[in-house]
């Protein structure tokens, strides 16, 4: 049987491959930032064009059903890299605590800023990062766009353009400026014949809504609304960015040993009447939560098309299977490779915390809502906190059926009051934050 035949059917059959079964993969991770999941061709939107990434979805497993745990960028990009729920790796928000009437501005400037960002620097140190255990494995590295946590050596990163601002300085340029960085990279690790892995992560289509003006007149005319306009050019500007990255694999030849991993690090709806976003980012409901998750690896995945659930959190495990490296004791993810185990998931769980730690070590203190999907149910349930955060409409427990309603537009709790405590009794016992005050 030849040898790629062998590994398709270990794959579909849920075995995992060992390292002398096959030539070490090389790995990019794709992450869109603050993009709706409903914003692609694949996914069915009716205006906005994503021909790169449509493509990338007909040669991939894809779960249309994906989440992320948080819906907010630094704990999501961390959870993504670690494989870790916020709670466990205690990245549980974009900033640190602010204090007392200082202004934002003079805030970002100061010493409790800083060392701030160092106890969040420091919580990534703490736990396995993918870069980290590949790099154990003989692979080089590249961090390019958003990330939060100091240099990108922190992270386990070999290269990187990332030095240590908050939302990752001059590793901001990529995709919006130039994907040169990347081509080089791959060319580097293909003379020093090393595996390599592939952060790509730019600020795309995340504000500022700044797109082509060619892309901006394509879609003025789809909208009365020169904001939404804006955003869906910038959600196409992001697909061309993919698809030049996705051509160079093939001009370097590499594509058919590469997995190619897709996901968003958040939603996005963006507000008709201005700018910013509605609903959506920095909420528990599925238009900040949700995103479709791709996985591409020629002649060794079958493409598919998906409704089986599936978080971020499980990219890591999925990842560490493939190279036959061992799956981490605090990983809760599950391998998406493996069809009897996704077959066997009956919920996913999340959390949504606030923007500015309350506190940088206790988790269970800056926690806004937990979540949990179960089949059709959605049931969000509101930390007692007071917080201007957490308004009093999101004050409530608050059940959805997301296969009939996915913009969860009516609140069923009150008629369901037993689904309403059976969900409840799952998420105690998969976090119970006030046990950990």
């Amino acid at each position: 049987m030849p040898r790629c035949c062998a590994l398709l059917l270990c794959l579909i059959a849920g075995v995992t491959l060992t390292a002398e079964a096959a030539d070490r993969p090389n790995i990019v991770m794709i992450i869109s930032d603050d993009h709706g999941w409903t914003d692609y061709g694949f996914m069915g939107h009716k205006v906005i064009q994503t021909p790169h990434l449509d493509r990338l979805a007909s040669q991939s497993l894809v779960f249309k059903r994906g989440y992320v745990p948080s819906s907010l960028c630094c704990p999501s990009l961390a959870t993504i890299i670690t494989g870790l729920y916020p709670h466990q790796h205690k990245v549980t928000s974009n900033d640190p605590p602010i204090p007392a009437g200082m202004p934002n501005r003079q805030f970002q400037q100061s010493t409790a800023f800083k060392d701030g960002r160092e106890i969040m620097n420091r919580h990534m140190e703490a736990v396995p990062t993918l870069p980290r255990l590949l790099g154990q494995q003989g692979y080089l590295s590249l961090q390019t766009g958003k990330w939060w946590q100091g240099h990108y050596s922190r992270g386990g990163f070999t290269h990187g353009m990332t030095t240590g601002q908050r939302h990752g300085d001059d590793g901001l340029k990529i995709g919006r400026q130039t994907m040169q960085p990347i081509q080089d990279f791959i060319v580097t690790a293909k003379k020093e014949q090393k595996p390599f892995f592939v952060w790509y992560a730019p600020l795309l289509p995340h504000d500022p809504h700044t797109p082509p003006q060619r892309l901006f007149d394509k879609y003025k005319s789809t909208t009365k609304s020169e904001s939404v306009a804006k955003y869906r050019a910038m959600v196409e500007w992001f697909d061309e960015s993919c698809g030049q990255l996705l051509m160079h694999l093939d001009e370097q030849d590499v594509a058919d040993n590469t997995i190619v991993v897709y996901v968003a690090d958040n939603g996005w709806l963006q507000n008709e009447s201005g700018n910013g976003f509605v609903r959506s980012k920095r909420s528990p409901y599925d238009m900040g939560l949700r995103t479709p998750i791709m996985i591409r690896w020629p002649k060794r995945i079958a493409p598919k098309m998906s409704d089986d659930l599936a978080m971020s959190i499980d990219l890591m495990p999925t990842l560490l299977s493939a190279l036959d490296l061992p799956k981490t004791t605090s990983l809760q993810g599950i391998n998406l490779l493996d069809e009897p185990q996704v077959a066997m998931r009956k919920e996913l769980t999340g959390e949504c915390f606030t923007h500015n730690a309350v506190d940088l070590n206790l988790p269970a203190k800056n926690l806004l809502q937990r979540w949990i999907v179960s089949d059709r149910w959605k049931l969000i349930v509101p930390q007692k906190v007071d917080s201007p955060e957490l308004p009093a409409a999101q004050q409530q427990v608050e059940l959805f059926d997301i296969l009939a309603d996915p913009h969860e537009k009516n609140d069923l709790a009150a008629a369901h009051p037993d689904v309403v405590r059976q969900l409840t009794a799952k998420l105690d016992a998969w976090w119970n934050p006030n046990e950990q005050q």
